[in-house]
């Protein structure tokens, strides 16, 4: 048996390595990234495989997480709707037979709709938090029960800025809401499962272009709103997030949980 407390991210191991660069390899750990058929999912698998790890891909969109597990070396694809018990079951059965036990998850699925909050349908609403939030929960436990048995893990939380403030101008209370709840469920089970070796942060884009920001990103009049309200004026690079995933994944972080770091240009500053 793999003696996970020498090197599980989230274990404290005397000494530390004595090369820092080290400090962000993530070499045989099995990583989990839900959201991974497009955009910062699928960067943040890329990413995480680069690293060292041996990555599941799980999304809705069979065909999309089939073909980018094939670019990626022992790489694996595991369809799944989060917001479905049965999934999520299988999803954490299947890697662990597949790749090993789960060091990491990536909770990246996500939803939107940009409505004023008195024309969002209570429907609307509880599909929104039902993604971003039910399922963040209902996965974090399930993966976290191998974890606490093994004394270690991480796990990351893609929440948003829109977590920490709201987006006034641009309406979606029900994303604001679930995002500000991932926020306050990392610190929640950041508390409840630190002093077994596992934690748990947030990370907090900014703008950055994906699937779900594709229609405000790809306008002149969306763009130029993005780029005044962001004192670096621009939108963010994908690789941009990658420091921050991979610090918050593995042992550079080791002292580390319950937080939320935004990746935002300065968003938030004004």
């Amino acid at each position: 048996m793999r003696d996970d407390r020498a090197a599980a991210p989230g274990v404290f191991v005397p000494g530390g390595p004595s090369d820092p660069i080290s400090l962000f390899r993530l070499d045989g750990r099995v990583a989990v990234v839900t959201g991974a058929s497009s955009g910062l999912g699928a960067r943040f698998a890329q990413v995480l495989t680069a690293a060292g790890a041996r990555v599941a891909l799980a999304a809705r969109r069979k065909d999309r997480i089939g073909e980018l597990a094939a670019q990626m070396p022992g790489a694996l694809a595991v369809p799944c709707d989060v917001t479905a018990a049965g999934d999520r079951d299988r999803l954490v059965r299947t890697v662990t037979e597949r790749l090993g036990s789960i060091d990491i998850l990536v909770n990246n699925a996500g939803l939107s709709q940009v409505v004023p909050a008195e024309e969002q349908t209570p429907d609307a609403f509880s599909e929104i938090v039902a993604v971003n939030l039910n399922s963040v929960f209902a996965l974090s436990a399930a993966v976290a029960s191998g974890m606490l048995r093994r004394g270690g893990g991480s796990i990351v939380n893609v929440a948003s800025v829109y977590g920490l403030v709201g987006s006034g101008s641009l309406p979606q209370a029900a994303y604001a809401a679930s995002k500000g709840g991932v926020i306050n469920l990392t610190r929640e089970l950041a508390a409840q499962w630190a002093d077994r070796g596992v934690r748990v942060n947030a990370l907090c884009p900014g703008w950055f272009r994906s699937e779900m920001t594709a229609e405000m990103v790809d306008t002149g009049t969306g763009r130029a709103w993005i780029e005044r309200r962001t004192p670096m004026r621009r939108l963010g690079e994908p690789h941009e997030l990658d420091g921050a995933l991979l610090f918050l994944a593995g042992a550079a972080s080791t002292y580390v949980t319950g937080t939320a770091v935004p990746v935002d240009g300065g968003y938030l500053t004004l």
